[in-house]
């Protein structure tokens, strides 16, 4: 579904990323893990426009993505939460959620100042769709409450909830469960289990390992902004560069 090509990223004439290449299959979990500074995140931000990579191409379903702006990637089918949680705190649950469905309420400011028949029965169907992702999230309770007010843990679950309200084809996670404890965790964790047995196509990145072998068909483990090691979870939790990048307490082997 996402092939990566030699995707490159230099900040000021500093590499970020330096030609990270693989493949995210469809209908699978693939985890991207690696010590701080690693360069996941700019390489979510760069799949998803945020930031142009320096050279290389991301495919997503054979069309380019590099080039195009966030929109218009969001629009092809991919959805993504935040490492720093990006809600509107003043807005209520359920609106947030339905900032998830903006790519499908329409693209003529005439119509929404107009409100035709037809345009107020989009907005009835997208608000039952969001109503539905806050039940499958175990927000319906909290759906008039404004985002701001939220537990931490509940702020992640609405961000994952407005992530997959628009039923895209890929959702790139950005350490969902960081900073949350092990009864929320556990429970964001029963949830992209769902997710993984819906066959939801998923990017992980995440620095909880249990939770990472737990639900991750493959592991690409990124140092320095470098693919250091692919595979399958147990073959990952015995690479020696790999332990190599997070303990330093073996000598990496070339």
């Amino acid at each position: 579904m996402l092939q990566l090509d030699l995707v490159s990223k230099r900040f000021g004439g500093l590499p970020a990323l330096d030609q990270v290449c693989f493949a995210v299959p469809r209908g699978r979990v693939t985890a991207l893990i690696g010590p701080n500074g690693a360069g996941k995140s700019t390489l979510i931000n760069c799949m998803t426009g945020v930031l142009a990579p320096t050279a290389g191409s991301i495919r997503f379903a054979g069309q380019e993505l590099v080039g195009r702006p966030p929109h218009r990637i969001a629009r092809l089918g991919i959805a993504r939460t935040f490492q720093n949680l990006k809600l509107f705190p003043r807005l209520s649950v359920l609106d947030n959620v339905l900032t998830g469905l903006t790519g499908a309420a329409g693209r003529s400011l005439l119509m929404a100042m107009l409100r035709p028949p037809y345009l107020r029965h989009r907005e009835r169907q997208l608000k039952l769709r969001a109503l539905e992702a806050l039940d499958r999230f175990g927000l319906t309770d909290q759906a008039d409450w404004p985002a701001g007010v939220l537990a931490y843990g509940d702020k992640k679950r609405v961000e994952l909830a407005r992530a997959c309200v628009s039923e895209p084809q890929l959702v790139l996670l950005d350490e969902p469960v960081a900073g949350l404890n092990a009864e929320e965790t556990g429970a964001v964790a029963e949830q992209l289990n769902q997710l993984r047995a819906a066959g939801q196509t998923l990017l992980l990145v995440e620095h909880d390992m249990d939770l990472v072998m737990q639900l991750a068909d493959q592991v690409v483990v990124l140092d320095s902004g470098r693919v250091i090691a692919r595979g399958t979870p147990d073959q990952i939790r015995s690479n020696p560069l790999v332990l190599e990048a997070y303990l330093g307490l073996i000598e990496a082997t070339a």
